[in-house]
C-alpha cells in the first residue's frame, strides 16, 4: 500500500484560529497531519526566530481529530524548526501555512509570519505553500477558500513544487460564484505609506500606533494584486535566494581596486 503523505501544518494567527482549523480539515483528506503552531498570534513577525529566551512546546488537543498537534511559545519560523528537528519522525512531503486571516499579497510577503513559516520549510528542503484569505475578520468564512486550498495542495503533492521555491497563495474574499479561477502571477510592486499616530499615556509618556495605507504602484495585469482585484485566486512562486542576479554584471564594472587617498 502507498504511504499517505506527511503534511506539516502551521500558521501565524495561533493554533486555535479558525483559519488553521479549516486548513487542518482539508489536509486530513490528503495525508497524515502534524500541527506545530504558535500558542498565541504572531502576525507580522516576518522571519524572526527566538534566540535569547526559552522555547516551550506542548502537546495539545484542540479537537477530536486524528492529527497530532503541538503549540509552541515561539514564532512561526520557530515552529517549523522545532517540527523538523524535534517532532517529525520523517521529512514531511509538504508544509502548509495558514489559512491566514488577511492578505499576504505583494510586499506583505516580507512581513508575513504565515509566509515566513512556509519559507523556513523551503529552506529545509520541504515543499511549502502559504495560504491567505483576504478577510481580516477572526470569524471569517473559510468554506470557499477550502476548495482552492484543496485543489492547489493536490497539484503540489502530485506534480511537485520546484526546489527552492515556495508558493504564496491569496484568495479573494468573494462568494464562490464570483471567483473566476486561479492565476499564476508575479508579485506586484507596491508598498505601505505609513505614519505613526503619536499619543500620550495616562502617565504622560509618549507612545505610537503604526498606521498607513497600502498603495499598489504596479499597473501590470500579470500581478497578484490585479488577479485579486479581478476575482482570481493568485499563486505567486516565491524564492528565498534574495540575490539580484541581474545587477551582478553592473556591479562588476565598479572599481574595487582603487585606493581612496585623502
Amino acid at each position: 500500500m502507498t504511504k499517505r503523505p506527511l503534511i506539516l501544518v502551521t500558521n501565524d494567527d495561533g493554533i486555535t484560529a479558525p483559519g488553521i482549523r479549516a486548513l487542518i480539515e482539508v489536509m486530513k483528506e490528503l495525508g497524515d497531519v502534524v500541527v506545530v503552531a504558535p500558542d498565541s498570534p504572531q502576525s507580522g513577525m516576518g522571519h524572526a526566530i527566538t534566540l535569547n529566551s526559552m522555547l516551550h512546546l506542548e502537546r495539545v488537543y484542540v479537537d477530536n481529530g486524528e492529527q497530532m498537534e503541538y503549540s509552541c511559545s515561539g514564532t512561526p519560523a520557530d515552529c517549523v524548526k522545532l517540527a523538523v528537528k524535534q517532532i517529525l519522525g520523517r521529512r514531511p512531503n509538504l508544509c502548509v501555512s495558514g489559512i491566514n486571516h488577511g492578505s499576504n499579497s505583494s510586499i506583505n510577503v516580507i512581513y508575513s509570519g504565515t509566509m515566513s513559516a512556509a519559507l523556513e520549510a523551503g529552506i529545509e528542503g520541504i515543499p511549502a505553500i502559504g495560504f491567505s484569505l483576504l478577510d481580516y475578520n477572526y470569524n471569517a468564512n473559510f468554506e470557499t477558500a477550502k476548495k482552492y486550498v484543496r485543489t492547489i495542495t493536490k497539484n503540489a503533492l502530485e506534480k511537485g513544487i520546484p526546489d527552492q521555491v515556495v508558493l504564496n497563495v491569496n484568495i479573494p474574499n468573494l462568494p464562490e460564484k464570483d471567483i473566476k479561477g486561479i492565476k499564476v502571477c508575479r508579485q506586484a510592486r507596491a508598498n505601505w505609506e505609513e505614519e505613526f499616530d503619536k499619543r500620550k499615556s495616562p502617565q504622560g509618556k509618549d507612545y505610537y500606533w503604526l498606521t498607513g495605507k497600502f498603495v499598489n504602484l504596479d499597473g501590470g495585469e500579470d500581478t497578484d494584486e490585479w488577479a485579486l482585484e479581478n476575482g482570481y485566486v493568485s499563486v505567486v512562486p516565491v524564492q528565498f535566494d534574495l540575490t539580484a542576479h541581474h545587477v551582478i554584471s553592473n556591479l562588476n564594472t565598479w572599481d574595487f581596486n582603487g585606493t581612496d587617498k585623502k
